[in-house]
Protein backbone atom coordinates (compact mmCIF):
# COMPACT_ATOMS: atom_id res chain seq x y z
CA UNK A 1 0.00 0.00 0.00
CA UNK A 2 2.92 2.38 0.73
CA UNK A 3 4.35 1.79 -2.76
CA UNK A 4 0.96 2.50 -4.28
CA UNK A 5 0.69 5.81 -2.43
CA UNK A 6 4.20 6.82 -3.53
CA UNK A 7 3.39 6.08 -7.17
CA UNK A 8 0.17 8.06 -6.99
CA UNK A 9 2.02 11.01 -5.43
CA UNK A 10 4.65 11.01 -8.16
CA UNK A 11 1.95 10.75 -10.81
CA UNK A 12 0.14 13.75 -9.39
CA UNK A 13 3.40 15.73 -9.27
CA UNK A 14 4.20 15.19 -12.95
CA UNK A 15 0.61 15.90 -13.95
CA UNK A 16 0.73 19.26 -12.18
CA UNK A 17 4.05 20.07 -13.84
CA UNK A 18 2.65 19.36 -17.30
CA UNK A 19 -0.46 21.44 -16.62
CA UNK A 20 1.68 24.36 -15.44
CA UNK A 21 3.74 24.21 -18.61
CA UNK A 22 0.67 24.16 -20.83
CA UNK A 23 -1.67 26.59 -19.14
CA UNK A 24 0.14 28.82 -16.63
CA UNK A 25 0.08 32.56 -17.56
CA UNK A 26 3.34 34.45 -17.88
CA UNK A 27 2.60 36.70 -14.93
CA UNK A 28 1.67 33.68 -12.82
CA UNK A 29 3.92 31.74 -10.58
CA UNK A 30 6.64 33.42 -8.62
CA UNK A 31 7.96 30.33 -6.95
CA UNK A 32 10.74 29.83 -4.51
CA UNK A 33 13.77 28.43 -6.31
CA UNK A 34 14.78 26.40 -3.28
CA UNK A 35 11.34 24.83 -2.95
CA UNK A 36 11.25 24.01 -6.63
CA UNK A 37 14.66 22.40 -6.48
CA UNK A 38 13.60 20.32 -3.49
CA UNK A 39 10.51 19.11 -5.35
CA UNK A 40 12.43 18.03 -8.44
CA UNK A 41 13.81 14.50 -8.81
CA UNK A 42 17.50 14.00 -9.66
CA UNK A 43 18.35 15.41 -13.11
CA UNK A 44 20.54 13.55 -15.60
CA UNK A 45 23.93 15.09 -16.36
CA UNK A 46 23.16 15.24 -20.09
CA UNK A 47 20.05 17.32 -19.42
CA UNK A 48 21.93 19.75 -17.17
CA UNK A 49 24.75 20.04 -19.71
CA UNK A 50 22.29 20.76 -22.51
CA UNK A 51 20.55 23.47 -20.50
CA UNK A 52 23.82 25.11 -19.47
CA UNK A 53 24.84 25.38 -23.13
CA UNK A 54 21.51 26.99 -24.07
CA UNK A 55 21.63 29.46 -21.19
CA UNK A 56 25.27 30.37 -21.86
CA UNK A 57 24.35 31.24 -25.45
CA UNK A 58 21.36 33.26 -24.23
CA UNK A 59 23.46 35.21 -21.71
CA UNK A 60 26.06 35.98 -24.35
CA UNK A 61 23.34 37.21 -26.70
CA UNK A 62 21.83 39.37 -23.94
CA UNK A 63 25.20 41.03 -23.27
CA UNK A 64 25.70 41.67 -26.98
CA UNK A 65 22.22 43.24 -27.26
CA UNK A 66 22.90 45.58 -24.36
CA UNK A 67 26.23 46.63 -25.83
CA UNK A 68 24.84 47.21 -29.33
CA UNK A 69 21.80 49.13 -28.07
CA UNK A 70 24.10 51.45 -26.13
CA UNK A 71 25.94 52.21 -29.40
CA UNK A 72 22.77 52.86 -31.37
CA UNK A 73 22.14 56.58 -31.92
CA UNK A 74 18.40 56.67 -32.38
CA UNK A 75 18.29 60.42 -31.97
CA UNK A 76 20.27 60.75 -35.24
CA UNK A 77 17.98 58.55 -37.30
CA UNK A 78 16.36 60.09 -40.36
CA UNK A 79 12.76 59.78 -39.23
CA UNK A 80 10.08 61.73 -37.37
CA UNK A 81 10.10 62.39 -33.65
CA UNK A 82 7.20 60.04 -32.92
CA UNK A 83 9.08 57.06 -34.36
CA UNK A 84 12.21 57.98 -32.43
CA UNK A 85 10.27 58.26 -29.15
CA UNK A 86 8.54 54.92 -29.70
CA UNK A 87 11.83 53.21 -30.51
CA UNK A 88 13.53 54.72 -27.47
CA UNK A 89 10.67 53.48 -25.27
CA UNK A 90 11.06 49.98 -26.73
CA UNK A 91 14.81 50.08 -26.08
CA UNK A 92 14.21 51.06 -22.44
CA UNK A 93 11.78 48.15 -21.99
CA UNK A 94 14.29 45.75 -23.55
CA UNK A 95 17.13 46.99 -21.33
CA UNK A 96 15.02 46.64 -18.15
CA UNK A 97 14.15 43.09 -19.15
CA UNK A 98 17.76 42.17 -19.86
CA UNK A 99 19.00 43.68 -16.60
CA UNK A 100 16.43 42.28 -14.15
CA UNK A 101 13.74 39.92 -15.40
CA UNK A 102 15.84 37.71 -17.67
CA UNK A 103 18.70 37.04 -15.19
CA UNK A 104 16.17 36.08 -12.50
CA UNK A 105 14.45 33.58 -14.81
CA UNK A 106 17.78 32.10 -15.90
CA UNK A 107 18.84 31.63 -12.26
CA UNK A 108 15.53 29.96 -11.42
CA UNK A 109 15.84 27.53 -14.30
CA UNK A 110 19.44 26.71 -13.40
CA UNK A 111 18.34 25.73 -9.91
CA UNK A 112 15.60 23.46 -11.34
CA UNK A 113 16.82 22.35 -14.80
CA UNK A 114 13.74 20.29 -15.70
CA UNK A 115 11.09 22.48 -14.10
CA UNK A 116 8.54 22.92 -16.89
CA UNK A 117 6.96 25.91 -15.17
CA UNK A 118 10.28 27.80 -15.03
CA UNK A 119 11.09 26.76 -18.62
CA UNK A 120 7.73 28.01 -19.87
CA UNK A 121 8.15 31.30 -18.01
CA UNK A 122 11.53 31.91 -19.65
CA UNK A 123 10.19 30.92 -23.07
CA UNK A 124 7.27 33.34 -22.83
CA UNK A 125 9.64 36.13 -21.83
CA UNK A 126 11.87 35.40 -24.83
CA UNK A 127 8.84 35.57 -27.13
CA UNK A 128 7.93 39.05 -25.86
CA UNK A 129 11.56 40.17 -25.85
CA UNK A 130 12.02 38.98 -29.43
CA UNK A 131 8.98 40.92 -30.64
CA UNK A 132 10.19 44.19 -29.07
CA UNK A 133 13.75 43.74 -30.29
CA UNK A 134 12.69 42.83 -33.81
CA UNK A 135 10.78 46.13 -34.01
CA UNK A 136 13.92 48.03 -32.98
CA UNK A 137 16.12 46.10 -35.46
CA UNK A 138 13.70 46.74 -38.31
CA UNK A 139 13.59 50.43 -37.45
CA UNK A 140 17.39 50.50 -37.47
CA UNK A 141 17.37 48.95 -40.93
CA UNK A 142 14.94 51.60 -42.18
CA UNK A 143 16.32 54.72 -40.48
CA UNK A 144 19.68 53.93 -38.91
CA UNK A 145 23.17 53.25 -40.19
CA UNK A 146 24.23 50.05 -41.91
CA UNK A 147 26.50 49.08 -39.02
CA UNK A 148 23.71 49.56 -36.47
CA UNK A 149 21.35 47.38 -38.45
CA UNK A 150 23.96 44.66 -38.99
CA UNK A 151 24.81 44.46 -35.28
CA UNK A 152 21.19 44.41 -34.15
CA UNK A 153 20.29 41.87 -36.86
CA UNK A 154 22.98 39.50 -35.61
CA UNK A 155 21.68 39.90 -32.05
CA UNK A 156 18.14 39.21 -33.26
CA UNK A 157 19.30 35.95 -34.85
CA UNK A 158 20.97 34.93 -31.59
CA UNK A 159 17.80 35.71 -29.63
CA UNK A 160 15.71 33.71 -32.08
CA UNK A 161 18.10 30.75 -31.78
CA UNK A 162 17.86 30.81 -27.97
CA UNK A 163 14.07 31.02 -28.10
CA UNK A 164 13.89 28.10 -30.53
CA UNK A 165 16.20 25.84 -28.51
CA UNK A 166 14.30 26.57 -25.28
CA UNK A 167 11.05 25.67 -27.06
CA UNK A 168 12.51 22.43 -28.43
CA UNK A 169 13.79 21.47 -24.99
CA UNK A 170 10.36 22.09 -23.49
CA UNK A 171 8.80 19.80 -26.11
CA UNK A 172 11.23 17.00 -25.24
CA UNK A 173 10.69 17.43 -21.52
CA UNK A 174 6.93 17.43 -21.92
CA UNK A 175 7.03 14.28 -24.06
CA UNK A 176 9.28 12.59 -21.50
CA UNK A 177 6.95 13.50 -18.62
CA UNK A 178 3.92 12.30 -20.57
CA UNK A 179 5.64 8.96 -21.23
CA UNK A 180 6.41 8.61 -17.55
CA UNK A 181 2.84 9.49 -16.65
CA UNK A 182 1.64 6.75 -19.00
CA UNK A 183 3.91 4.20 -17.34
CA UNK A 184 2.80 5.32 -13.90
CA UNK A 185 -0.86 5.00 -14.86
CA UNK A 186 -0.24 1.45 -16.03
CA UNK A 187 1.53 0.61 -12.77
CA UNK A 188 -1.27 2.14 -10.71
CA UNK A 189 -3.84 0.19 -12.73
CA UNK A 190 -1.96 -3.04 -12.11
CA UNK A 191 -1.69 -2.32 -8.41
CA UNK A 192 -5.39 -1.54 -8.21
CA UNK A 193 -6.30 -4.78 -9.99
CA UNK A 194 -3.94 -6.95 -7.94
CA UNK A 195 -5.59 -9.16 -5.28
CA UNK A 196 -5.25 -7.92 -1.73
CA UNK A 197 -2.44 -9.45 0.26
CA UNK A 198 -3.37 -12.52 2.36
CA UNK A 199 -4.31 -11.73 5.93
CA UNK A 200 -1.59 -12.11 8.44
CA UNK A 201 -1.78 -15.24 10.57
CA UNK A 202 -2.11 -14.55 14.24
CA UNK A 203 -1.08 -17.45 16.44
CA UNK A 204 -2.87 -17.53 19.74
CA UNK A 205 -1.38 -19.79 22.42
CA UNK A 206 -4.42 -20.88 24.43
CA UNK A 207 -2.58 -23.55 26.43
CA UNK A 208 -3.18 -22.73 30.04
CA UNK A 209 0.00 -22.68 32.11
CA UNK A 210 0.20 -25.32 34.88
CA UNK A 211 -1.36 -24.17 38.09
CA UNK A 212 0.95 -23.65 40.95
CA UNK A 213 0.05 -25.59 44.11
CA UNK A 214 -1.85 -23.47 46.55
CA UNK A 215 0.05 -22.57 49.60
CA UNK A 216 -1.41 -23.87 52.84
CA UNK A 217 -2.53 -21.17 55.13
CA UNK A 218 -0.87 -21.50 58.47
CA UNK A 219 -3.14 -20.44 61.31
CA UNK A 220 -1.20 -18.96 64.14
CA UNK A 221 -2.58 -19.78 67.66
CA UNK A 222 -4.34 -16.95 69.32
CA UNK A 223 -2.83 -15.79 72.59
CA UNK A 224 -4.75 -16.85 75.75
CA UNK A 225 -6.95 -14.11 77.22
CA UNK A 226 -5.54 -12.42 80.26
CA UNK A 227 -7.16 -13.54 83.61
CA UNK A 228 -8.27 -11.17 86.34
CA UNK A 229 -8.32 -12.13 90.04
CA UNK A 230 -11.81 -11.78 91.52
CA UNK A 231 -11.68 -10.36 95.06
CA UNK A 232 -13.49 -12.50 97.70
CA UNK A 233 -17.04 -11.49 98.73
CA UNK A 234 -16.56 -9.98 102.17
CA UNK A 235 -20.03 -8.72 102.63
CA UNK A 236 -21.77 -10.08 105.83
CA UNK A 237 -25.33 -11.28 105.77
CA UNK A 238 -27.77 -9.10 107.70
Amino acid sequence: MANSRNILARSLFWLIAVLIALFAPAAGAQESAGAAAAAQPPVAYASVSELNGILAQLQQTAQSIQSDLAKTRIEKWKTDGSTKRQTLADVESIQRNLESALPEMIAQLKSSPEDLGASFKLYRNLVVLYDYFRSVAEAAGAFGSKDEYQSLSNDLNGLESARRTIGERMQKLTASKEDELTRLRVQVKKLSAAPPPPPQKIVVDDTAPPKKPAKKKVTKPKPAPATMDTPPNTSQPN
